[in-house]
């Protein structure tokens, strides 16, 4: 990964860095992809979003395949282009169809074969285009996912709209010589 930040080093990482760095490569991840070279740089925020992002990523009550759509429509949203590099390959694993990524990618609507996908996908666009939720979706959300799901789904795109932004404010990328998903002006 890089950034436009300062790159931390043996001689300019305090030991509180040194330390969210640490638990970072001993959590789940096991690595530093994504946000977290940004993050490190103020090692509080670091410490307390590294344990939000595990719990949006590995624990909650939304199935993978779900999450995996609600974080790529989140990176389409914000055209992360690091954010989607990382979980396109992820989303495809647990199910989703290129076809529909592909879609959302270019920013068209995608056809879902799946209703709980569409769902997502719906109440993913709905509120990131109208900053609400009308009562008909989030009744139908409740029903199809429950109220307890539905805040975890929620939390994934707040969690995941801070990844995006930290990513793009940050220009960080991966060393990939895959074509960007998104252009940039």
């Amino acid at each position: 990964m890089q950034s436009r930040l300062t790159e931390l080093t043996s001689k300019n990482t305090t030991s509180e860095q040194q330390r969210v760095l640490d638990n970072i490569l001993q959590g789940p991840r096991g690595n530093l992809d994504g946000p977290f070279l940004a993050w490190v740089h103020s090692p509080e925020l670091a410490d307390h979003a590294q344990k939000l992002g595990a719990y949006c990523r590995y624990h909650t009550r939304i199935p993978l395949r779900l999450s995996e759509l609600a974080i790529l429509t989140t990176a389409a949203c914000w055209q992360s282009q690091a954010e989607w590099q990382i979980h396109e390959p992820i989303a495809h694993q647990a199910g989703i169809n290129s076809q529909v990524t592909e879609a959302i990618r270019l920013g068209k609507e995608p056809v879902f074969a799946d209703t709980e996908e569409a769902l997502v996908y719906q109440i993913t666009r709905t509120l990131y285009n109208t900053k609400r939720i009308p009562d008909s979706l989030y009744q139908q959300a409740v029903s199809m996912l429950g109220e307890v799901a539905l805040v975890d789904l929620i939390g994934i795109l707040g969690y995941y709209s801070l990844v995006a932004m930290t990513l793009n404010v940050f220009e960080v990328r991966r060393e990939t010589n895959q074509p960007l998903p998104f252009s940039e002006s």
